[in-house]
């Protein structure tokens, strides 16, 4: 696919940017990454520059970054419905219900049988109530959810409603768990792989995470930041 060089008036006017997070970041150090580079190359001092959705590090895929006036699009971009691909291990949790914290149980397997599989993935498709993960930024009582987590402290979460129109699993590595899931706003996919092992009467976390689609946009016409830099004017070219 040919993209044409951006233009500092075209950032300022306002851009929808596809990226590809990579793992380890931060949604933030990816935008802060995005905005620096259209500063330096195009010579502009302030530039609007903000993402639809965050990704946590140890996910990967479509991160949309919106600049100039295109920030305004950001809370209706976060409202669309959103797909992910990834694996579920199963036969042991976590306390982040991913792989940001050390196993803490391990829980048997072998009487998980396809049917069960089956009944489960069922019980999880269509509008369902979902409780978010401790380790999670939300807030209660003005604080972040993981600054309780972190400091052992117990919390009650209000559980929330959540619409998955679809939900697949492929076993084949047994008792690593591979699924793809179309979600409503707001969807915590660690939860689900948590409250997925727990149908079972095992335990699972989630050990893999790619966003591949957030509603009409996919991760198919991401860019990476390599790619994004060609894409930028040099500066001898804004010196005029």
């Amino acid at each position: 696919m040919n993209h044409k060089e951006f233009t500092a008036e075209d950032f300022k006017s306002g851009q929808i940017l596809l990226f590809d997070k990579p793992l380890h970041w931060t949604s933030f150090q990816l935008v802060n990454k995005v905005r620096g580079l259209i500063r330096k190359s195009c010579g502009i001092k302030k530039i609007k520059v903000g993402h639809a959705g965050t990704l946590d590090p140890l996910a990967t895929g479509l991160l949309i970054i919106c600049t100039g006036k295109f920030t305004k699009k950001i809370n209706e971009l976060q409202g669309q419905e959103k797909e992910y691909t990834g694996t579920f291990s199963l036969g042991a949790t976590t306390p982040s219900y991913d792989l940001e914290t050390e196993i803490d149980q391990n829980y048997p397997v072998d009487h998980i049988s396809e049917e069960d599989l089956k009944i489960a993935i069922e019980k999880f498709t269509g509008e369902i109530e979902q409780i978010p993960p401790v380790f999670s930024a939300l807030k209660k009582d003005g604080k972040r959810l993981y600054e309780y987590a972190r400091k052992g402290e117990e919390v009650k979460i209000q559980p929330r409603k959540v619409n998955i129109p679809e939900f697949e699993v492929d076993s084949d590595k047994f008792p690593l768990i591979d699924f793809r899931v179309v979600c409503s706003k707001g969807t915590y996919i660690r939860s689900l792989a948590h409250e997925f092992g727990q149908e079972l009467n095992s335990g699972a976390h989630l050990s893999a995470l790619k966003r591949t689609r957030i509603g009409e946009f996919s991760v198919q016409n991401s860019l990476d930041l390599e790619s994004f830099q060609k894409l930028l004017p040099s500066r001898e070219n804004n010196s005029e």
